[in-house]
């Protein structure tokens, strides 16, 4: 057997990147180094970008990478690089859009080959090793012969991604109003799928932000019909195998149109912010379910996916190794038959029932993805027994199964630590403490916001993207700052500190400072400080994660209110300008601007508290869904602008503003809640 030898990428801490380590390819990080060595020698690159948790890109590694005689093609031909996409997000995006571009479609493992300058000449998803090599081959050869040709539909090419990021400022008058948000609202609409919720396709995505801005618009609007639908496909989500019946969380994406077969891995980004649409749902409609998701969720953080100092990891693998000891997607999480009866004895038929272990919850092979049907009162119904049993059958159940199913083999976990990854969780649990109280959220909450200023901030509002074995060494990206801006006002609504908003203040500045473009009046994805790609994109249009820039107005739009900071204001209002006819042709990959022109148009109020009892009274006003606020409020005297002059030493008293024009001040939160419902 020849001798395995390591290749460059032992040097890194990604795990994806450390899974390739001993490829027989020799591949290389994305560095400055790297770049230079192929201008210099005149050679082709090979990129290749993927992430830990991907099947396919599981699949291609054992199939190609590890395959000796892929790897001499290789290794003969091209430079070969890896990227993790979660660490390089920037080198993902500039090579997406160049593969959507070249071939219509996307998706990962993401493979380009590229002239030695890194402009892109070809891209593919995953290739079987037959088509893969022959591929490399004709690219080589063609590169050998005739370069020219490849140079020319590199410059094409080039021309055309540089047209795609460019935006086109609009100059006129700004006037939002209502009317394009109902128009947006109503072309969605024909989307919708109203027997399973979500988008009338497959596969499905949660899309956070999508359901966020139509609970919103739904509550704000009383438009009981979209509230209908909202709850329908957060229960349905709920119900769905997507989300994790036993172990709490949610993976993925749903392969179907039922939310049953998830594609299996399970991201830190969904769960954070589905933690905090299932919390502000809960506070909206008090419905159970949506409060049985969110403990559960974050007890499966809590329990799988949270390192000592209060971080986040960033994934869990879709694949494990089944019973039979081969790789399977989804064998840590699906079930037999025969193997449930064995452990629920009596209670199998209940549990059968509930769980669907039936055809309607069968998927593959003997395998069972429990997905529920029925509400609790449906099954208690039929089966004639009260809800407090039920309940605690499900309690039992769940805990039985959990402990059998850690004795299994588990997925492999991406123990990275991504800082807007971490934000988004930290807002999940920032929101849940709002909403229920919990104090063990809010400690989880500020334990991770000290990681962040302690392994991610520099103090002078620099952060960095990523931390894995005690370094942190690649500069932060527009997403970075916008999601740690977004936390960490909430960690000041929520616990009225004002270091929180300060910080959100610095590091805002900073984003201007190193981000800002003035002729399109957006923000760059990455800092002036990086060094330059192909492209310098402007993220706009939002996503699993919502783009940066919207997340960015948004805040300013926010941080306008508590500073009456005028530039703020108007970059927000400017940001949104440049993105109405973007809404209004593709509302639902819009939503999260469509939020912030709901802030514009729909009385956003500002929440002032202000005397001893501030911390109570906020706390209470925290637990009513109100999406179209932001809260302060101190116990002493402050000098944040929202609270000067509106400190009574004896009483507390609440000031409902607008655009900091305040009402006259109430002394109970039930007359303010009244008058911003």
């Amino acid at each position: 057997m020849a001798e395995v030898h390591a290749n460059d990428l032992v040097h890194e801490s990604s795990p994806y990147l450390l899974q390739h380590a001993y490829n027989p390819v020799r591949w290389k990080a994305w560095k400055s180094e790297v770049l230079e060595e192929a201008v210099a020698s005149n050679r082709l690159l090979l990129i290749s970008i993927g992430y830990a948790s991907c099947h396919w890109c599981h699949v291609m590694e054992q199939e190609c990478f590890e395959d000796s005689e892929v790897a001499e093609v290789m290794n003969r031909c091209f430079i070969n690089i890896k990227v993790d996409r979660e660490e390089r997000p920037d080198v993902d995006q500039v090579y997406m859009t160049a593969l959507q571009v070249m071939t219509g479609q996307g998706g990962w493992p993401l493979n380009i080959v590229a002239l030695p300058d890194g402009r892109p000449v070809w891209g593919a998803t995953y290739l079987p090793k037959d088509r893969w090599t022959g591929t490399l081959w004709q690219i080589y050869d063609l590169y050998e012969q005739d370069p020219q040709k490849l140079r020319e539909y590199a410059t094409r090419l080039e021309q055309g991604l540089l047209r795609m990021e460019s935006v086109i400022p609009k100059h006129d008058s700004i006037n939002f109003s209502e009317e394009p948000i109902r128009n947006a609202v109503s072309k969605w609409s024909a989307e919708f799928d109203h027997e399973y919720g979500g988008p009338d396709r497959a596969p499905k995505f949660m899309m956070p932000a999508n359901i966020s801005f139509l609970l919103e618009y739904a509550v704000t609007k009383n438009d009981r019909s979209l509230l209908e639908y909202t709850n329908l496909t957060l229960t349905k989500m709920a119900y769905g195998g997507v989300y994790d019946q036993i172990g709490g969380g949610f993976s993925r994406y749903s392969t179907d149109r039922k939310w049953h077969i998830p594609h299996f891995e399970k991201m830190l980004y969904d769960n954070g912010q589905l933690v905090s649409l299932y919390a502000n749902a809960y506070a909206a409609t008090g419905k159970e379910l949506y409060k049985r998701v969110v403990y559960e969720t974050l007890e499966f953080v809590s329990r799988e996916l949270t390192d000592n100092q209060g971080a986040f990891y960033s994934s869990l693998d879709a694949d494990s190794t089944d019973s039979q000891g081969q790789l399977r997607e989804g064998a840590y999480y699906t079930w037999e038959k025969e193997e449930l009866k064995t452990l629920l004895g009596d209670d199998f038929p209940l549990f059968a029932e509930y769980y669907n272990i039936d055809d309607y919850g069968f998927w593959e092979e003997d395998q069972y993805v429990l997905i529920r049907n029925a509400s609790d009162e449906e099954v208690t119904t039929r089966n004639n027994i009260k809800k407090s049993a039920l309940h605690n059958k499900l309690t039992s159940w769940k805990k039985l199964l959990l402990h059998h199913r850690e004795q299994r083999p588990r997925p492999r976990l991406d123990d990275k630590i991504l800082t807007s990854w971490n934000a988004l969780m930290l807002k999940g649990y920032t929101d849940a403490y709002k909403v229920f109280g919990e104090v063990s959220f809010l400690e989880a909450a500020l334990k991770n916001a000290s990681f962040i200023l302690e392994k991610q901030y520099d103090g002078n509002g620099r952060l960095y993207r990523n931390h894995k074995g005690g370094k942190s060494n690649i500069n932060a990206f527009l997403e970075d700052y916008a999601t740690v801006i977004d936390a960490f006002i909430a960690l000041h609504e929520a616990t009225l500190n004002p270091k929180w908003l300060q910080l959100s203040q610095k590091l805002t500045d900073y984003v201007f400072t190193h981000f800002y473009d003035m002729q399109s009046r957006m923000f760059y994805f990455t800092s002036k400080q990086d060094s330059a790609l192909i492209t310098r994109s402007i993220e706009r249009q939002d996503n699993v994660i919502p783009a940066s820039n919207s997340t960015m107005a948004k805040n300013l739009f926010v941080l306008s209110r508590h500073f009456n900071d005028k530039r703020y204001r108007e970059t927000a209002s400017l940001m949104l300008r440049q993105m109405t006819d973007d809404i209004q042709s593709h509302p639902s990959f819009h939503a999260n601007w469509l939020s912030l022109m709901l802030y514009h148009t729909s009385g956003f109020r500002e929440i002032v508290v202000s005397g001893p009892q501030a911390e109570t009274f906020t706390k209470q006003i925290n637990n009513h869904y109100l999406p179209l606020k932001t809260v302060s409020g101190a116990t002493e005297k402050s000098d944040l602008p929202l609270l000067q002059q509106r400190h009574q030493h004896k009483d507390t008293l609440i000031y409902v503003c607008q655009n900091s024009a305040c009402e006259l001040p109430v002394a109970t939160v039930g007359e303010a809640i009244a008058k911003l419902k």
